[in-house]
């Protein structure tokens, strides 16, 4: 299949006119080839990913987080240096869906909701000027109505069963029931106010700060910026797997580079 037709279909699913202004969402590293027959979904382009892909004989990488949000010169081995060695060897592009993915409720980006069975869905915060992909309007975050009220501790079941929380924290005051729900995956911190507005009593997200953990006004829970989002990529594939036939799609998983201590 042309890079051109895989790409197309990817935007379909995380259009460029969503993306953030700061984002550094497309096209991250072009290649020679103009089309491939296998492509490899990560959440990060870490050479440890890329490596992973190419030896699956991936000719294609997308990935959520982009390879550098203002790119530089590789004048330093690291892993920016690494990723790009890799990927010129190969000659394989690589393809960035990061708030172009977020932004699109309606895609994989509202997989928790579905889950979760919420109803009533508004999203958080939606991206200027307006712009409506499906059923909701595109942008970041989502709140909506539990289908009957549970305990935190439900809930906190049922997000154990579907990401990994072993890093995860809570913050704020313990609600006696939940009935009203927000979230938001990777750094959607700052939408906490957004979400206590909107009548949530609990709001996922990741990476919080300790000064918002220690004022938040609803029930916080620090999930990571990790696991919300790996779902999120993995379900992408699962998507792509459709769109893309007969092209060979698959998932790179990976782990939170953060670890639960134990002593």
């Amino acid at each position: 299949m042309r890079l051109s037709e895989i790409f197309s279909i990817i935007e379909k699913v995380a259009p460029p006119a969503i993306a953030a202004a700061w984002d550094a969402s497309g096209l991250q590293v072009a290649s020679r080839r103009s089309a491939a027959s296998s492509l490899a979904l990560c959440l990060d382009p870490t050479p440890e990913a890329i490596g992973h892909a190419l030896e699956k004989k991936a000719e294609v990488i997308v990935s959520h987080h982009p390879l550098n949000l203002k790119p530089g010169l590789p004048n330093r081995q690291d892993a920016y240096y690494h990723a790009l060695r890799l990927l010129f060897a190969a000659d394989v592009p690589l393809y960035a869906a990061h708030t172009t993915l977020d932004a699109n409720p309606d895609g994989p980006a509202g997989w928790l909701a579905e889950e979760l069975e919420l109803t009533n869905l508004e999203v958080l915060e939606p991206v200027a000027p307006p712009l409506r992909l499906g059923g909701l309007p595109a942008g970041f975050g989502l709140v909506g109505d539990l289908p009957a009220p549970q305990s935190l501790e439900e809930i906190m079941r049922t997000l154990a069963g579907l990401v990994d929380l072993s890093t995860a924290a809570l913050c704020g005051p313990t609600p006696e029931n939940v009935t009203r729900l927000a979230y938001c995956a990777g750094s959607g911190a700052d939408l906490l106010g957004k979400a206590a507005s909107l009548d949530a009593q609990l709001f996922i997200t990741g990476d919080v700060k300790y000064h918002m953990a220690l004022t938040a006004e609803i029930c916080l829970l620090d999930a990571g910026h990790h696991s919300l989002e790996e779902e999120m990529m993995r379900r992408l594939s699962r998507t792509l797997q459709k769109q893309l036939v007969p092209l060979t799609v698959f998932f790179v998983p990976s782990s939170s580079p953060r670890r639960a201590l134990v002593l």
